[in-house]
């Protein structure tokens, strides 16, 4: 099954939120930017994978295209290890994490893709089959900053049939605002490494009275995984982390030092669908409940819930609650 195409695509699909995601990112977040793989077989097979683009899609393709790429045309795509093995050793000297991990990302999910389609199996299937059909959904929220908005937006979620809402508030009167909508709706909160250790120290007992069900990466920098340790024993708060680690290998450092409750591996940044599996067997292992990081909405969206319905524990999807201008499957 050789490789005889590959070809990346640059995209950006604008959304309507009542906010703009200030705070949460390097500006205004309105639109979803994409850097798709595209992959084509002798036998005229394709395939599509998806790296994390948020703000670096130029980058992103960059690396596809002139570091990856060339090493990738004739080669057998069944061996996906082998692939991946050498791209990532090729590539080591520019890093092992952000941009190059975000293309390598695509690449390993194309390859899934790719191997899927030659076996006449879903992703699930093929990774060693499909143990549910339905996934709960939960409602990923912008930041807000304003009580009355983040309520509305959450109880417009709620009254759709969402199971489960996030939120990306920093201030707690905001938080509670929701909390008094939804009832006993599960809540969780991406801080987004906003506060100090000692505002979440401070903020702990009124974050109990709210309860989360987690409180997501609350402190900077995202690897001081001591840090959050510490956080979880003196709050007794339930922490998340993980959105921001590449590979099995940062994961297994965070899961060592218990700094998370919840770890979050994002298929589209972590490497792809192998260090996604990887990371499930080292928390299963450990007894750490797993949370998918994807607020996606292209190959990236559909091979996390393929994963999630391959893997022995359930699992919550994330759905990023915006208004999209246009979809790239039909039936999203």
């Amino acid at each position: 099954m050789q490789i005889t195409s590959a070809e990346t695509v640059q995209l950006k699909i604008p959304f309507y939120d009542p906010g703009t995601g200030g705070g949460l990112f390097p500006g205004s977040w309105t639109a979803r930017d994409f850097v798709l793989l595209r992959l084509e077989t002798e036998t005229g097979l394709t395939a599509w994978g998806e790296g994390f683009s948020y703000f670096c899609a130029a980058s992103v393709k960059a690396m596809l295209d002139q570091a990856i790429l060339p090493n990738l045309i004739g080669r057998d795509g069944s061996d996906i290890a082998g692939i991946l093995a050498s791209l990532s050793h090729q590539c080591h000297i520019i890093g092992r994490y952000g941009v190059t991990m975000f293309a390598l990302s695509a690449v390993d999910i194309a390859l899934h893709d790719l191997n899927a389609k030659a076996a006449g199996a879903s992703l699930a299937e093929y990774l060693g089959g499909a143990k549910r059909t339905d996934l709960p959904a939960y409602a990923s929220l912008i930041r807000y900053g304003d009580s009355d908005m983040a309520a509305k937006v959450a109880s417009d979620a709620a009254a759709e049939g969402f199971g489960m809402i996030k939120l990306h508030e920093i201030d707690l009167d905001h938080v509670a605002a929701v909390r008094g909508v939804i009832g006993d709706l599960p809540l969780t909160d991406d801080i987004n490494c906003n506060w100090t250790a000692q505002q979440t120290r401070d903020w702990a007992a009124r974050m109990r009275d709210i309860y989360l069900l987690w409180l997501e990466e609350p402190t900077f920098p995202p690897e001081d995984y001591a840090q959050m340790a510490t956080l979880r024993r003196d709050t007794g708060i339930p922490i998340a982390a993980g959105e921001n680690l590449c590979t099995r290998y940062q994961f297994a450092e965070i899961i060592r030092a218990g700094g998370a409750d919840y770890v979050q591996p994002s298929l589209t940044k972590i490497g792809g669908v192998a260090e996604t599996m990887a990371t499930h067997a080292l928390a299963r292992e450990a007894g750490i409940k797993v949370a998918h990081h994807a607020p996606y909405f292209g190959p990236g969206l559909l091979a996390t819930m393929q994963v999630l319905a391959a893997v022995e524990e359930e699992g919550w999807l994330e759905w990023l609650y915006v208004q999209r201008d246009a979809d790239l499957f039909a039936d999203m």
